[in-house]
C-alpha cells in the first residue's frame, strides 16, 4: 500500500512538473507574439534608402548592412526568448526588453557604417526606446543590443566586401567577355564585380560553394538555339516578344535588395508575422542575397562568358556557321553590362531570394502574392525613370516569380536562355541551403 502511495505521489509531481513546462512555453509564446515585426521593417526600409543615396547599390555594402543589422536584431531577440538559432552572439538576457534589444543593435550596426547619419538615426533610436515601460529590461535590453550588434560587426571585420581585384582582359575570341568597345557596348577599360566575387559569405562555405556547370562550347546546336532566340525576343525591336514578355523585361529591372525587401516587408505586415519570425526570415534574406551575388559573380569571372550584345555584333568570326552576324543590333533596354554573361545574377539572386521566403515566412512555396514595382531605370543605371504599367505583377508561387524573374533577362536581350535558367537553379541551391543550415527553429 505504502510503495502505491508513494507511487501516486511520484505521478502527480510529475503531473504537475509537466504542467509548470507547459505554462512556462505558453508564457514564452504569448510574449513573443505581443510583438510584431514593424521595428524591423522600418529600419530594413531606412538602410535601403541609405544605401541608394550613396552608391545606388552598385556594391555589396547596402546588403551587407541591412544583413548585419538583420542578423544582430535576431541574435538579441534570441537570447531573450530562444526560438531558433543565432548566428553570431550567443549570450542570454532573459529579462531584457525586445524593443530596446533590437533598436539598440540596428542602431549600432547601422552607425558603424553610415557614421554621418547619427544624428537621424539617434531620433530613431529614441523613439523606440521611448515607447518601453520598465527602466530595468530598457537598460538591459540596451546592453543586450549593443553586445550583439558588436558580435555580428566582430565576424564580418575585414570581410573584403569592397575588394578590388585585378581583372586581365582578353583577346577576342568565340564566346570569350572581350574588350572590344564597338561590340561590347560598355565603356572602355571598365569592368564591375571582378572584387565582389572575392568578398567573404555570410553562409557559404566559399565564394565557390556551388560552382555552375560550364556554359554550351560556341559551335554547338544548344548554343545556336539560344543565341537565335536571343536574337529575336530581346532586340530594341522584336516580330515575336509578346506585350508580355516586354512588360516584365523592364518590370524586373529593380534592384533585387529593393524588390525583395519590399516583398518581404509587404509580407510580413499582410500575415502579421511577429517580431522573432520577422527577423528570422529578413536576416536569412539578405545575408542570402548577398552570398548569392559573391556566388554568381564568382562563377562568371570563372567563366568569363561573352554577352549576346557581343555574341551577335561579332558573329561573322565566332566560327559556327549557323549564327548570323547583325553589326547594328541591340538590346530591347539599349544597354548591355559590363561583366561576363554566365550565370544571370539577377536570376540567381532572384532565385535564392524567393526560396528564402517560401522557406521563412511559413507558407511555403505555394502561396499566391502580388509584387508591386513602381518605377524603373529606362536603359542602364542612372538612366532617366519610368513608370511602369501597371506597377504591379500577380503569381502563385514563389518559385514562379523566381524564374520569371531570371527569364526576364532573355527579354531585355542580356542574356541567353542558359544564362537565366542556371542562374536560377544555382539561387534556388544557395536558398536552400541557407534554409536548412542557418537561424533553424529549435525543438
Amino acid at each position: 500500500m505504502r510503495a502505491k502511495n508513494r507511487l501516486q505521489e511520484h505521478f502527480k509531481l510529475i503531473l504537475l512538473f509537466m504542467f509548470m513546462v507547459l505554462q512556462g512555453c505558453k508564457s514564452n509564446s504569448q510574449e513573443i507574439e505581443d510583438f510584431n515585426g514593424e521595428l524591423v521593417t522600418k529600419w530594413n526600409d531606412k538602410i535601403i534608402e541609405y544605401a541608394i543615396a550613396e552608391d545606388n547599390l552598385f556594391t555589396l555594402k547596402g546588403v551587407r548592412t541591412v544583413a548585419m543589422m538583420d542578423v544582430a536584431m535576431h541574435d538579441a531577440l534570441n537570447a531573450i526568448t530562444a526560438k531558433y538559432t543565432t548566428y553570431a552572439y550567443k549570450g542570454e538576457a532573459p529579462t531584457a526588453n525586445p524593443i530596446a534589444a533590437t533598436a539598440q543593435a540596428a542602431y549600432e550596426v547601422v552607425v558603424s557604417q553610415y557614421p554621418d547619419k547619427k544624428d537621424e538615426l539617434s531620433k530613431e533610436l529614441n523613439l523606440w526606446l521611448n515607447t518601453v515601460k520598465g527602466e530595468d529590461s530598457k537598460e538591459k535590453g540596451i546592453e543586450l543590443g549593443k553586445a550583439s550588434a558588436q558580435a555580428i560587426l566582430k565576424v564580418r571585420n575585414n570581410d573584403t566586401w569592397n575588394e578590388q581585384s585585378e581583372y586581365t582582359w582578353h583577346p577576342m575570341s568565340p564566346g570569350v567577355y572581350a574588350e572590344f568597345n564597338e561590340h561590347s557596348g560598355t565603356p572602355e577599360g571598365f569592368i564591375f564585380g571582378a572584387g565582389m566575387s572575392k568578398a567573404k559569405t555570410f553562409l557559404l562555405t566559399s565564394s565557390d560553394h556551388f560552382r555552375s556547370p560550364p556554359p554550351p562550347e560556341i559551335n554547338t546546336a544548344e548554343y545556336t538555339k539560344a543565341y537565335n532566340e536571343v536574337k529575336e525576343v530581346g532586340a530594341t525591336v522584336s516580330t515575336t516578344r509578346t506585350k508580355d514578355q516586354a512588360h516584365f523585361a523592364m518590370w524586373w529591372k529593380e534592384f533585387l535588395e529593393i524588390s525583395m525587401n519590399r516583398l518581404a516587408d509587404e509580407l510580413i505586415e499582410k500575415e502579421n508575422l511577429n517580431l522573432w519570425d520577422a527577423t528570422r526570415s529578413l536576416a536569412l534574406l539578405n545575408m542570402t542575397i548577398y552570398d548569392a551575388y559573391v556566388s554568381v559573380f564568382d562563377n562568371k569571372f570563372f567563366y568569363n562568358h561573352w554577352r549576346p550584345y557581343t555574341a551577335i555584333r561579332w558573329a561573322a568570326n565566332d566560327e559556327n556557321p549557323d549564327t548570323e552576324p547583325d553589326t547594328n543590333w541591340n538590346t530591347l533596354h539599349k544597354h548591355t553590362y559590363p561583366f561576363p554573361s554566365y550565370p544571370s545574377a539577377h536570376g540567381t539572386a532572384g532565385a535564392a531570394g524567393m526560396t528564402v521566403l517560401a522557406n521563412t515566412l511559413g507558407f511555403g512555396d505555394n502561396y499566391k502574392f502580388t509584387m508591386v514595382v513602381p518605377e524603373v531605370d529606362s536603359a542602364g543605371p542612372m538612366s532617366e525613370k519610368m513608370k511602369m504599367d501597371p506597377p504591379e505583377r500577380t503569381f502563385d508561387s514563389f518559385s514562379e516569380a523566381a524564374l520569371e524573374g531570371a527569364m526576364s533577362r532573355l527579354y531585355l536581350g542580356i542574356h541567353f536562355r542558359y544564362d537565366s535558367e542556371e542562374g536560377n537553379k544555382l539561387g534556388t541551391k544557395i536558398g536552400e541551403y541557407a534554409s536548412q543550415n542557418f537561424l533553424k527553429p529549435l525543438e
